[in-house]
Order: C-alpha cells, then structure tokens, then sequence
C-alpha cells in the first residue's frame, strides 16, 4: 500500500469525526495545508467551477481532473487527498484507468460512484444512478485497480434520490462485500438513514457532505460524529469564500469600498516565495 493511503487508514481507524476541506486548484489546497488539515478533498464541483466556470454537471474529462488532481498534491504534499474520480468516465476499464491515472498523482484514495454517465439531458440535472448490478460492477473493477495500486477507494452511491433509502442501502452493503473502503451515501434524508447507512458499512468509515446548496439532512460535525460518520466533507467553503472576496476586490477597483485583503507578506508565504527565492540562490550558486 502506498505510504499516503497507509496514513489515510491509519488515521481513520482512529476514533473521532474528521473534517475535510475541498479545493480546486494548487491556491486551495496549499491553503488547507497552511491550515493545518490532515485530510482534502480534490473536489470535482470545485475543480469545475474554477476551471470552467460552470456546474459540476460532468462537463470535465478525466485528463483536466488527473490534472487538477495533480496540482492539488504537488501544492499540498503533507495532505492526504481524496480525488473525485467521478464514474470513472465509462466502462469497467475506464474505470481501472481513472484509478491508476490518480494513483499516480499520489492521491491517497478515489471516489467512485454509481451515478449514470454521461449524465442525461432534459432532468434538470438530477442524478440518475445506473443498475445495480452495473454498480456493483463498477464497484468491483475500481476496487481491483485500487488494490493494484496500493491507494483506498471510497465508494459512492447516489441511489437514494431516484431509488429510495433500501436500494441505495443494498448497494453499500454490496460495495462493502467487493473491498470497497470507505463509503458515502449520498443525499440522506433523516437521522434514521444515516445510521443505517452507518451500520450497511459494516465498520468500514462512513463519509457525508456539508454542501449549503445540496438537499439533503446535513445535521451539524457533532451529530454526525454521535451517528458514527467519520469524514464531513466541506467541498465548496473556499470556493463560495473567493467567489464572495473576488467580486468584493473588483468592486473596490469601481470606486466601492476595499475589502479585507492579504498583505504582500502574506500573499508571499501563500505562494511560498521564500521557498522558491531560496531555491533559486541555492541553485544559482549562491547559498550552502
């Protein structure tokens, strides 16, 4: 197992809820780091808003999310990254090549859900979940990758909305049996479902999502911790943070009022200019 999924399992086999900021880009992640989180989420809402400017409607290719994936652990190497592999972006063998593209990023783990892909048209973005027995599929081929390449995959399912809690719960319980491991359901509507889900897992680690736009139960850290979820992701508090102080910035330049900004100081450390300038004179001769 690679050293960066090792310290992942290790971690999460230790009791207590652990938070897990998104990011989208090099910026991001560098600044979960700075913060002192052990645990990031390369995340594919973030990733696209960032990038494109647009939803997280799979509008991205894998090559653009390898690459973003990248960026964030070349950033932010003492973190622990979870990347968004999506669906895999096609079959069972795509799949596997998601994985190992990822793996080679030095991600700690992939997430694989069982969402339709490419997604249709005309639901007014709702997600739509493939069959089961594709799920399971899917499930299994991403777990034999993962396994390859010594990385954890978390496996998602997006049932719940379409298919109810009881298919949506048969399926963790299936990504359990094919090495899956850690687990998500997506969009829970009530306590009741959370520690069902909990308890599906078998004593694998549980994640939820603390997403203000989703519509889902999202009760607060120290419900979920009590209800045995042990990672609450936060995938868009940096992103809906630099929107909001982005647009704040370019107003003050249209006469309005100047926001709180990084001093030069502070902007240098963010993008490790000591680092660099002493590199640079070590490299130019001119340091020990």
């Amino acid at each position: 197992m690679q050293k960066q999924a090792a310290a992942m399992k290790e971690l999460l086999a230790k009791p207590g809820l652990h938070v897990m900021p998104g990011a989208g880009d090099g910026m991001g992640a560098r600044l979960v780091e700075e913060a002192g989180f052990r645990l990031g989420f390369a995340s594919g809402s973030s990733i696209s808003a960032l990038r494109l400017a647009q939803p997280d409607m799979d509008l991205l290719s894998v090559t653009e999310m390898r690459d973003a994936v990248e960026a964030c652990v070349a950033a932010a190497p003492k973190v622990l990254w979870l990347a968004d592999g999506d669906t895999g972006y096609g079959n069972a063998l795509n799949v596997q090549r998601t994985i190992r593209a990822y793996a080679r990023t030095g991600a700690a783990a992939v997430l694989v859900e069982d969402k339709a892909w490419p997604r249709p048209l005309g639901h007014k973005g709702a997600k739509l979940a493939v069959e089961r027995e594709e799920a399971i599929l899917r499930c299994r081929a991403a777990a034999e990758a993962c396994r390859e390449e010594g990385i954890l995959l978390l496996a998602r399912t997006d049932a719940r909305p379409s298919r109810g809690f009881d298919e949506a719960r048969r399926r963790i319980e299936a990504f359990v049996a094919e090495g899956a491991d850690i687990l998500f359901l997506d969009s829970p509507q009530d306590e009741a479902e959370i520690r069902a889900s909990v308890e599906a897992g078998q004593g694998r680690p549980m994640l939820a999502v603390n997403a203000p736009a989703a519509k889902h139960f999202m009760p607060p850290d120290a419900t979920l911790e009590k209800l045995g979820i042990r990672i609450v992701v936060y995938p868009q508090e940096m992103l809906a943070a630099s929107v909001r102080a982005m647009r704040g910035a370019l107003a003050s330049l249209k006469g309005g009022e100047r926001p709180p900004m990084a001093t030069p100081a502070e902007l240098g450390t963010a993008i490790r200019l000591p680092e660099y300038l002493a590199a640079d004179a070590r490299l130019a001769g001119g340091g020990g």
